[in-house]
């Protein structure tokens, strides 16, 4: 591995170590520098390493110090070429994930404060900036989902207004309008069709009554991956394979919903809605077998941090990994798309996937 970038050999670094079974501290330590990393501009980037001051932002320690003052440089840091030699096995699986990952230009399923998310929307746009995305999807929770101070159609209205100020501040980067829509018992989206329909993007997720039957839950699916107004099924089965900690509480590890994927993944094609790849660590939806029979029905892939924090952005190295290992074309992945075919994509002119 050859690479100018820091932040690219940071993450480099996390992933070796994590598929080696290191301890999750040293992974987290690599993952996080990284992050601190692509917050910074080049010039800022250059007097730290110049002042030698990088050991005095939160999260660079002298071991992270030395990769990024080394691939500044151009050079393949000393740390990253013993596990390159040390896991020389998992390399190649490596150079695959980070080429997947580079072919991403956004991201489409985010969280800011206006529900549960913790950071104004700036924070988490100049974040998903700072890796390098071209765009993303501000998706916010609808109104049914009071846990996650979803957001009336009044409040979507006005989110609507700081969205549009922003993009003009930001362009060429944009923020896609967007929503996390609660899909009801019925089948139906939680929010009206008028908001819908300006939306450039819109996730319908399952969040209540995970554990009902399969045909119901079947029945439901099928309903909200018909309507027009969905562009990704998000994190389908529903699933927390870790527990995690929440405003209202702490969750335990919880089970897949049960409904009939086959069926489901087949109307994903015939509607031309996208199957989220959830890159959250507790998520990590839908499994590995799950994901595989999606590729081979033939759907198109949203890969998505559901980030509701700026460093959470950085996670889409996960569901990369598992594209990777379970063969997604990055071509049938949506956000490897330009905007303007994305949204174009979204607008209604949908097609099948590119290849199967």
């Amino acid at each position: 591995m050859t690479s100018s970038d820091p932040a690219a050999a940071l993450r480099r670094i996390a992933f070796l170590l994590e598929r080696a079974r290191e301890p999750s501290y040293r992974v987290q330590a690599f993952r996080s520098a990284a992050v601190v990393v692509d917050a910074m501009d080049d010039a800022e980037l250059k007097r730290r390493i110049r002042t030698n001051t990088l050991k005095d932002l939160k999260g660079i320690g002298p071991k992270t110090a030395t990769v990024v003052v080394q691939a500044a440089k151009g050079q393949v840091p000393d740390y990253l070429a013993d596990l390159e030699e040390k896991f020389a096995e998992l390399v190649p699986l490596a150079d695959d994930v980070a080429e997947f990952r580079a072919a991403l230009r956004g991201d489409l399923h985010t969280h800011s404060d206006w529900s549960d998310g913790g950071s104004p929307i700036r924070e988490m746009a100049e974040a998903a900036l700072a890796l390098g995305h071209e765009y993303m999807a501000l998706t916010d929770h609808s109104p049914r989902l009071t846990v996650a101070n979803g957001l009336t159609p009044e409040r979507l209205e006005k989110q609507l207004d700081v969205v549009a100020a922003l993009n003009e501040e930001l362009a060429p980067f944009r923020i896609l309008t967007g929503i996390e829509c609660d899909i009801n018992v019925d089948g139906s989206l939680d929010q009206t069709d008028e908001l819908l329909e300006r939306l450039d993007v819109v996730v319908a997720s399952v969040h209540s009554d995970l554990r009902a039957e399969s045909a119901a839950m079947t029945a439901r699916m099928l309903t909200a991956v018909a309507n027009p107004h969905t562009d990704v099924l998000g994190h389908c089965t529903g699933r927390l394979v870790i527990g995690r900690r929440q405003r209202d509480g702490t969750q335990r590890p919880r089970p897949e919903s049960q409904f009939d994927a086959e069926a489901v993944f087949a109307a994903c094609v015939e509607f031309g809605t996208a199957v989220e790849i959830n890159s959250r660590p507790e998520r990590l939806d839908p499994p590995k077998r799950l994901l595989r029979l999606a590729v081979e029905t033939g759907c198109l892939f949203a890969i998505d941090t559901d980030a509701h924090a700026p460093g959470q952005l950085d996670w889409q190295g996960n569901g990369c990994e598992r594209a990777v290992e379970c063969d997604v074309d990055p071509d049938n992945v949506i956000n490897t798309w330009l905007a303007e075919d994305l949204l174009d994509w979204t607008a209604g002119s949908r097609t099948p996937a590119l290849t199967c």
